[in-house]
């Protein structure tokens, strides 16, 4: 079995960063595209950013500036840093991941959430 862990999420001022990051493990073969994505209380899941296998990101164009997202291939892992918080940036956030097990499965997998509070 594949899984996604996040961690990271807290409480945060307005204008304070936070870090997310998002753990792949167990039976890997290879992970292609990974995600974060966020849903604010009462609004639908949006896409914050992807980045591939090879480096290459996209961002939703309301996430351009303030969020960085980043992978260690090597750890399985993808990263958001997150500056300049607003309060509208509270959600949980969720990670997204492709990944190919060992079996040779294509699972489309993602995390339980982390929370991510910006208030003063």
């Amino acid at each position: 079995q594949v899984q996604l862990v996040e961690s990271g999420g807290g409480l945060v001022q307005p204008g304070g960063s936070l870090r997310l990051s998002c753990a792949a493990s167990g039976s890997i073969f290879s992970i292609g595209t990974m995600a974060w994505y966020r849903q604010a209380p009462g609004k639908e899941r949006e896409l914050v950013a992807t980045i591939r296998r090879d480096g290459i990101i996209n961002y939703a164009n309301s996430m351009k500036g303030r969020f960085t997202i980043s992978r260690d291939n090597a750890k399985n892992t993808v990263y958001l840093q997150m500056n300049s918080l607003k309060f509208e940036d509270t959600a949980v956030y969720y990670c997204n991941a492709w990944v190919t097990d060992q079996r040779f499965r294509a699972l489309d997998l993602w995390g339980q959430g982390t929370l991510v509070t910006v208030s003063s």
